[in-house]
This record gives C-alpha cells, structure tokens and sequence, in this order.
C-alpha cells in the first residue's frame, strides 16, 4: 500500500510500506501511534529522517524500550532500513507517534502519511486507523 512521490518512482527503487496502520487511543488521548513494516528492495541502506502528515501538526519518529523495569520512550532522529532489509514500526518498539489532529479522527479512517527519506525525496503510503484493542 504504497505510492511514490517526488522522486522516488523515477529512480526506479523506492521502499515499501506494508501492513500500515494508526492505533486510536482509548479515552480520548490526544496522540496516534503507526506501525508498519518498511521494507527496502534496494542495494544500499535508506534513511528514514521524518514523517508528516496533513492531518496531524507533528508526525515523530519514537522508540519504546523497557529501562530498569519502566517503560520509556524516545524520539528517534534517523531509522536506517538496510539494503534488502526491513524495519518493524510495532507496539512497544518502533513506531510513529500522530499529535494535534486537525480534526477528530476515528477508527476506519485511512490518513495519508508521508515518510521524509535523506536526501528529500519521501514515500506516501494510507494508514488505516483501528481501536486500541486490536
């Protein structure tokens, strides 16, 4: 479920974002995780240094991992999704964090996502959003 944009296509090897979907928070929570699996058929490394989105004021990168028996989470600058490889964006892992929708977003919407890769091109693909409990 992927589409190219700027100059991806045209380069003619470009990553794929498979399996994409937003988790909706319970409660009225203000912020969205992603997941998904990006895969790169390519024959060098890429570099994921982004995300936005128009739906949302900030899209982040984040990383969850247990410290000293808590859950933590960080913002990750950079993901490299190595040649011929793939990069999980999960619970409790990896994942995209959605924060300041522009307008409410509810389960079985599909919200476009775009993912920042070095060097300015990027990689769109639709993420439908499901409930908390999948």
């Amino acid at each position: 479920m992927l589409s190219g944009a700027g100059d991806v296509s045209a380069r003619g090897c470009a990553p794929r974002v498979e399996s994409a979907w937003l988790r909706l928070p319970p409660g009225g929570m203000p912020m969205l995780a992603g997941f998904a699996r990006i895969t790169n058929p390519c024959d060098a490394p890429i570099i994921i240094t982004g995300a936005r989105s128009k739906r949302f004021a900030d899209v982040s990168l984040h990383e969850s991992k247990i410290v000293d028996g808590m859950s933590r989470m960080r913002a990750v600058p950079r993901l490299t999704v190595p040649a011929r490889g793939a990069v999980s964006l999960q619970p409790g892992g990896l994942h995209l964090m959605l924060m300041g929708a522009q307008a409410p977003v509810k389960t079985g919407d599909r919200v476009e996502v775009e993912l920042e890769l070095e060097g300015g091109r990027t990689v769109r693909a639709e993420w439908p959003v499901r409930a908390a409990a999948r």
